[in-house]
């Protein structure tokens, strides 16, 4: 990792923490027969699972391995999200059943990162009514972990280290993937937008593109490994580029991307609408490995709601930018957020919402309940909706994406679809799930040998959600 200082942390002082720490556990081991274990407790998005499979590698550097419950673990981490108040409850909810454990495991090792832990008042919170955690650390300083953990082993006392921002990427961190099939890459941390209902710009930081140097090399490592999927992560993909002294953009890199051999199939999320240029449009069109597929969060139909929100466009632009990826990628997926319940948000407001998703006929959509979060514009509104109208506007809203859905799916009944396979499938032990280009979830009967490999599977029932196949047999 080179021998700069990042925050006065020296990238040696990380690796002597490695050290420390793993003769601290080899000894145990030495002593008992038994490795030091750890668990993590991951909510939120693809950025956070990404950031666990890099809190993983580390830990794993160090001598841990993976726990299988809580009450084998010697130290578990919950890698937190603070988008959305029901994942902050969750959160401080499975903390507190914690506590027996701790009671009887005094030696037991508590840490809380990610989202929450960048914010001020939840961080408090978390120090002044859960005294038994032993470790704090945020969005910005995961790469200081060994550290952080050699303290809290040393001084047997509470460590709490939050920065407040980094303009550093550090390269080369370990990871521990949880898949062997399909990959998470950043290509960028961070976010400019500043969208009135969100928490994000303030608790993971300004925008930064890693070099695209570092980005083909990671994915040409990946390939050599056997990963035939990537999906490129950032709060906004759109924007990448930005403040690299390489004159490149988004499209450029997916370019680049789909020359590496060995891998198959090239995802990413999220894209933001006011930043989907042509260019891009044509990139996706014109790369064989880019799937049909994109994320692109349109949050409400309501112009009125929109300019609220900051999002810098309107539903007519949102509704162009559909027409022209349909038109010139035949068959692509669209999916998408929406927020219902938005301060202000009236009932000609919702119905333009729904107008909206009529007339887009998202495959899928993920909606929710707008929800207070501390420190963003939109927390300081007046004419917050009551609770009872936002319940029923999201069920009217589910029920009718749940209605497109379901034609849109049935729709691909008796076709034959190329699917990679992931895994035994969550739904049923017997069957395999994997995916089609455009991200169509499909459980079907086969061999667990074929995990990682392409088959054609034949769309033999339509569900809202999924859909069921069967193995094509080969002609």
């Amino acid at each position: 990792m080179g021998s700069n200082t990042i925050h006065d942390i020296k990238i040696d002082d990380i690796k002597n923490a490695v050290i420390e720490v793993k003769n601290i556990n080899d000894n145990y081991y030495n002593k008992t027969g038994d490795r030091k274990r750890y668990l993590i407790y991951t909510f939120g998005c693809q950025m956070n699972e990404h950031d666990t499979e890099i809190i993983s590698g580390i830990l794993e550097e160090m001598g841990y391995e993976h726990a299988n419950s809580a009450k084998e673990s010697d130290i578990i981490i919950f890698n937190t999200c603070s988008v959305r108040e029901h994942a902050e409850n969750r959160v401080l909810g499975r903390i507190s059943q914690l506590k027996p454990l701790k009671n009887t495991k005094p030696d037991l090792i508590i840490g809380i990162c990610g989202c929450m832990m960048q914010e001020e008042n939840m961080k408090n919170y978390v120090l002044n009514h859960y005294p038994y955690i032993d470790l704090i650390f945020g969005t910005h300083n995961i790469h200081e972990l060994p550290i952080l953990i050699n303290k809290v082993l040393q001084s047997n006392s509470a460590v709490c280290d939050v920065w407040e921002e980094n303009n550093d990427i550090i390269e080369n961190l370990p990871v521990i993937r949880k898949d062997k099939v399909k990959a998470y890459v950043n290509i960028m941390y961070g976010c400019n937008n500043f969208c009135s209902y969100c928490i994000v710009p303030y608790v993971r930081g300004r925008e930064r593109s890693r070099e695209p140097e570092d980005i083909i090399g990671e994915i040409k490592s990946l390939a050599e490994d056997g990963y035939k999927e990537v999906t490129l992560l950032g709060q906004n993909v759109n924007s990448y580029g930005h403040g690299l002294k390489t004159k490149i953009d988004f499209p450029d890199l997916l370019y680049m991307i789909n020359e590496i051999d060995g891998i198959e199939r090239i995802r990413f999320t999220t894209s933001h609408p006011k930043d989907l240029s042509d260019k891009l449009i044509y990139a996706m069109r014109d790369c064989q490995k880019v799937c049909e597929h994109i994320h692109l969060p349109v949050q409400s139909g309501s112009n009125q709601i929109l300019r609220l929100m900051n999002r810098h466009y309107t539903k007519e632009n949102y509704l162009e930018l559909v027409d022209k990826l349909r038109s010139n990628i035949p068959g692509i997926a669209i999916t998408t957020d929406i927020i219902v319940g938005f301060p202000g948000e009236t009932d000609a407001d919702f119905m333009e919402t729904m107008d909206l998703v009529r007339k887009a006929e998202f495959d899928l959509a993920y909606t929710f309940i707008y929800s207070i979060r501390v420190g963003t514009k939109a927390a300081q509104m007046e004419n917050q909706i009551p609770e009872n109208i936002k319940h029923e506007r999201l069920d009217k809203l589910i029920e009718l994406q749940n209605s497109i859905s379901y034609e849109k799916n049935s729709n691909l009944v008796n076709n034959i679809e190329p699917v990679l396979v992931e895994e035994i499938s969550k739904k049923d032990p017997n069957k395999l799930s994997g995916r089609t280009r455009t991200n169509k979830l499909v459980h079907f009967e086969g061999d667990r040998s074929l995990i990682g490999n392409f088959v054609n599977v034949k769309i033999t029932e339509a569900r809202a959600y999924t859909l069921i196949g069967e193995i094509e047999a080969k002609q």
